[in-house]
């Protein structure tokens, strides 16, 4: 099996989606496009998390 280096940059973005979907259900009875802002949030966050990931230089 080959040692290579996996670049996880994109689990940030499924993971600040995720985030942003979990807070995004305490909303989700109060306003349904809070519900939709939290989403958008959470992958905002996530792709700006990958590009500072995929920036950093690796060993």
């Amino acid at each position: 099996m080959e040692n290579r280096k996996q670049d996880k940059s994109s689990w940030a973005i499924g993971g600040g989606l995720l985030i942003g979907l979990g807070a995004g259900f305490f909303f989700i009875q109060t306003a349904p496009l809070w519900f939709v802002g939290c989403m958008l949030i959470g992958l905002g966050v996530g792709l700006t998390a990958s590009a500072v990931l995929s920036a950093v230089p690796k060993k």
